[in-house]
């Protein structure tokens, strides 16, 4: 596997080499953005108050504290299983023009289909590793949306080298998480019948 840095804003010919399974750490803007906010845009026509072309989205419910300035400080990012968004995906990457979307777990087909008509990517963040992932942030810069609530709030980072992020859909569209499937699939009834040999004493 690969590891490659990408910067925003990301441009096509900075993704289109990219495969699944190679490993990305983002530089620059990322902004925290989940169901509601995915909502308002698609469902209820609200522009988005922050530019996401050639930028970065990561599915989030974030904790954050406010200092004693009014400044804000990140302190625990984990991704949120961006299934969730699945519906709503590929029209936020049409509208919106952002090349690359971080949670946890896969996509479906819909978010594989935008990601190669709009050559965008989708990324997993490691589950489990939220408070070592805000140690990436070096700032907070805006939040938009705030009436949502700090999880569904618009947080607009600058991060440096945020990552591992492993590429999950490529810009052809690819899915590891679907070629997976098939592949374990094809090996499940050879395991199960090895396995029913070594335990099948058990009644």
């Amino acid at each position: 596997m690969k590891k490659h840095i990408l910067t925003t804003p990301v441009r096509d010919e900075d993704i289109s080499s990219l495969n699944v399974g190679d490993i990305v750490y983002l530089t620059g803007i990322l902004v925290t953005c989940r169901d509601v906010a995915h909502r308002r845009l698609i469902e209820q026509g609200r522009e988005l108050p922050v530019d996401l072309e050639g930028g970065a989205i990561l599915h989030a419910g974030p904790i954050v504290r406010q200092k004693e300035d009014s400044s804000y400080e990140m302190i625990s990012i984990g991704p949120t299983t961006s299934m969730r968004m699945e519906k709503f995906e590929k029209e936020f990457i049409a509208q919106t023009g952002v090349k690359l979307v971080i949670g946890k777990g896969g996509m479906g087909s819909q978010t594989q289909e935008a990601c190669k008509e709009h050559k965008a990517l989708h990324l997993v963040y490691p589950a489990g590793n939220a408070v070592f992932a805000a140690t990436k942030v070096k700032r907070i810069l805006d939040a938009q949306w705030t009436d949502l609530g700090m999880p569904e709030t618009l947080w607009v980072c600058e991060v440096e080298e945020f990552g591992p992020l492993i590429v999950s859909i490529d810009s052809l569209g690819r899915n590891v998480f679907e070629e997976n499937k098939i592949r374990y699939n094809s090996r499940k009834e050879a395991v199960y019948q090895r396995i029913i040999k070594e335990v099948g004493f058990i009644e």
